[in-house]
């Protein structure tokens, strides 16, 4: 009965320590969540100057990009030449995907 209770103990030990990484790593990935991106949407619209808000919510998602690209209802708006110079005067360079 002891040594069933160390193993269950042991096998507890060994699946927490497993998954604090891959928690880790998944807060460290930015969540694409495309309502976030409305304050881009004059700039992308328009050709204006993009806000701050706007390219710190592009940095916090450009992992992202390439999703929304490949994405129909929002490929438009990342694929357009205003796009483009969103992104340029945020600094962030266009995905090749």
């Amino acid at each position: 009965m002891k040594f069933t209770g160390v193993v269950c103990i042991a096998f507890v030990i060994v699946l927490v320590s497993a998954l604090a990484p891959t928690k880790a790593v998944l807060e460290e990935k930015a969540e694409c969540i495309p309502t976030e991106l409305l304050s881009c949407l004059p700039a992308i619209q328009t050709g204006s100057q993009p806000t701050a808000d706007c390219c710190g919510k592009l940095k916090e998602q450009e992992s992202c990009l390439c999703g929304y690209i490949r994405n129909p209802l929002f490929s438009q708006y990342v694929t357009s030449e205003n796009a483009h110079k969103t992104l340029a005067s945020c600094g962030i360079p266009y995905p090749t995907c």
